[in-house]
């Protein structure tokens, strides 16, 4: 249900401001005196109530959207999420390049816990009170969109496989205000244990 409920905010914080120019991307502080910040806002607007703040030398920032003037983004800040001005933000290069996965995606879930991230030609993936469990990656599928973050995973150990869809959309982790523009959907399965799915949401903070 919760899923469903961020699902419907997607017209309230775009994903993605026009065609080609997909979030999430990570974005450098710029033109911020070193010895200031720059401050997160509650709202899209520069008169809202200051949340947090960014320092002036910050790097690999997570912008997760943009508001319908394209002027301000979305962006994390301690277990919140709020508003900064994207004239203070400069794009590093994308972080999605065609049929790879960032080397800083992280992907989990509740109920059940679990969580996956990348490494040098693999994942690793992880539960509760069980060992990590490395895994090849074996292919990565994009659609051919270029900046585009879908992706589909398929990885796998002698133990059996983690197949993954990744897709932009609102999430939320169900433990915090943090927010997420990327969804996953996970199915293991292997002779070991039986299948499953589960479901989470993804980063690409460093």
């Amino acid at each position: 249900m919760l899923r469903i409920l961020m699902a419907g905010l997607v017209l309230a914080f775009p994903v993605t401001a026009m065609a080609g120019d997909y979030l999430p991307n990570l974005f450098d502080v710029t033109v911020v005196e070193t010895w200031d910040t720059l401050n997160v806002r509650e709202a899209p607007d520069g008169k809202a109530k200051v949340i947090g703040k960014l320092a002036s030398t910050a790097k690999g920032v997570e912008l997760l959207g943009r508001d319908a003037s394209g002027k301000w983004g979305r962006v994390n800040v301690g277990e919140g999420s709020g508003w900064v001005a994207l004239r203070f933000l400069k794009p590093q290069s994308s972080a999605w390049k065609p049929a790879e996965l960032p080397l800083t995606l992280s992907c989990s879930g509740t109920e059940p816990f679990w969580s996956f991230k990348t490494v040098e030609k693999g994942l690793v993936f992880s539960e509760p009170d069980q060992p990590e469990r490395p895994l090849s990656l074996r292919k990565v599928m994009d659609r051919g969109i270029e900046g585009e973050p879908m992706r589909g995973i398929i990885a796998g150990d002698d133990k059996g496989r983690l197949t993954a869809v990744i897709q932009p959309e609102q999430c939320s982790d169900g433990m915090s205000d943090r927010a997420f523009a990327l969804g996953v959907t996970v199915i293991l399965d292997g002779q070991e244990q039986p299948s499953r799915m589960l479901t989470g949401c993804c980063s690409i903070a460093p």
